[in-house]
């Protein structure tokens, strides 16, 4: 038998994370596409150096935990000086959810970085030289022509990087944030009914996850319709 006043009780709370769960996601996602964009211009660019820096971030942010990134951008980078001094970085850095939000976005910007480098990869060479034969500049190359094609042709493995974003914003709950892990968190200590809890939690994020890829899959077809 279900305990009404219990269940009320956790989906009112755990509703009061959702807007902040929310929040880092979204935010999340949309910083990172910028990361991720301009890692992979900067991967297919044929420039040595922007090649290097690209692939060395990449490596060093898809090979260590996101848990560790966030502990050294909250605990770590707020305990230098010239950072507590500097009015605009420690703004960014003392505030637990907008640390989430960047180690999101630094994160997973080095994935998407990777997905879009294989989208802009995937372009065949006669559509580039067919814009440049009829004197397309390389801005509008770019609009045009590079990044719709590169677009249509990530997309699928982007909408796989928008649930591990949404998935991840649960680690913003061990830096104090409270989001649904945090108010779950909260609840599993005072009512112990941790099955309730998280199942309630969890599909609270299902939802967050299935509206987001329903986006995505509109605007995919959207963009399979405008291609014919």
């Amino acid at each position: 038998m279900i305990d009404m006043e219990l269940f009320n009780y956790t989906v009112e709370n755990l509703l009061k994370g959702f807007g902040i769960t929310l929040q880092i996601g979204v935010s999340g996602i949309a910083l990172s596409l910028l990361v991720g964009m301009l890692l992979a211009l900067m991967r297919v660019s044929g420039n040595k150096l922007a090649v290097g820096f690209a692939f060395s971030y990449s490596t060093i942010f898809r090979g260590t935990p996101l848990l560790v990134q966030l502990f050294i951008l909250y605990y770590g980078l707020g305990t230098l000086g010239f950072i507590r001094h500097t009015p605009a970085l420690w703004w960014l850095f003392s505030d637990a959810t907008r640390c989430a939000i960047l180690a999101i976005a630094l994160n997973s910007g080095a994935y998407i970085g990777e997905v879009f480098r294989g989208g802009f990869q995937s372009i065949p060479n006669g559509q580039i030289e067919a814009a440049k034969a009829i004197g397309m500049r390389p801005f509008k190359r770019f609009c045009r022509v590079s990044f719709p094609l590169a677009i249509r042709q990530a997309l699928p493995a982007y909408s796989n990087e928008i649930i591990l974003v949404i998935k991840g914003t649960s680690l913003a709950s061990t830096i104090a944030v409270m989001d649904i892990t945090g108010h779950a968190k909260r609840l599993m200590n005072q009512s112990y009914a941790i099955v309730e809890t998280f199942m309630i939690a969890g599909l609270l994020y299902l939802a967050i996850n299935f509206t987001l890829l329903t986006i995505v899959h509109v605007i995919e077809r959207w963009l399979h319709i405008a291609k014919r």
